[in-house]
């Protein structure tokens, strides 16, 4: 009997090692057996989700990925026009330095536009402002590269939507670098004023990126 063209049978298959003519149903067979390759498929580490106020989130489960990607919903705090951000986590010890840099670009819906940009931060940024009334929320993706190599600087992406306190529609996207060779172990979540009052937060890898 053939099976993936071989006849009598296949050579083993595994991630990385797949030898054969596949059938739509023998990948779906594989790959729920984890042994299809499909370099760059996020691949679930975590979710949490916060619904009473909390100083920060952290992810201490980077796993072995070159690259991570992070969904952010519904972010929201007490403190008007407040912004999400990150710490990484250095060997264990939370890196709260002056020592992260970012440039970024903002749009308003009234019009609005704008370059930002800091050589200096305690912490990256990866939301614009969002507001505290209602049905304020921010919502951004953001990925994560090097964090686990520890012979290279932390370079971090994003691109977020909010409400502010002026009720106006933004959107930014930009970047942050951590410029210090490091063995990154963890992610903290946190914003730049008060507390995190709602969000869910769910990290991804992406495998043998």
């Amino acid at each position: 009997m053939s099976e993936y063209g071989y006849i009598p049978e296949a050579p083993e298959q595994s991630f990385g090692n797949n030898k054969g003519i596949f059938t739509p149903k023998d990948i779906y067979d594989l790959t729920r057996a984890d042994k299809y390759t499909n370099y760059g498929q996020l691949e679930f580490i975590e979710t949490q989700t916060v619904s009473s106020a909390t100083s920060f989130v952290d992810f201490t489960n980077l796993g072995n990925y070159n690259v991570h990607f992070m969904t952010v919903n519904n972010f929201k705090t007490p403190a008007g026009d407040s912004h999400m951000g990150f710490r990484l986590i250095e060997s264990g010890v939370v890196e709260s330095s002056a020592v992260y840099q970012y440039a970024r670009q903002l749009g308003q819906s009234d019009g609005t536009f704008s370059g930002q940009k800091s050589t200096g931060q305690d912490e990256g940024i990866v939301t614009g402002a969002v507001g505290n009334e209602t049905n304020h929320r921010g919502h951004c993706y953001i990925y994560f590269y090097n964090l686990t190599d520890s012979s290279k600087y932390s370079f971090v992406t994003e691109h977020s939507v909010f409400l502010r306190d002026s009720s106006a529609f933004g959107t930014d996207f930009g970047s942050n670098v951590l410029p210090q060779a490091s063995q990154v172990t963890g992610i903290r979540m946190i914003p730049n004023t008060n507390t995190i009052n709602e969000g869910v937060f769910s990290l991804y890898g992406l495998r043998f990126s």
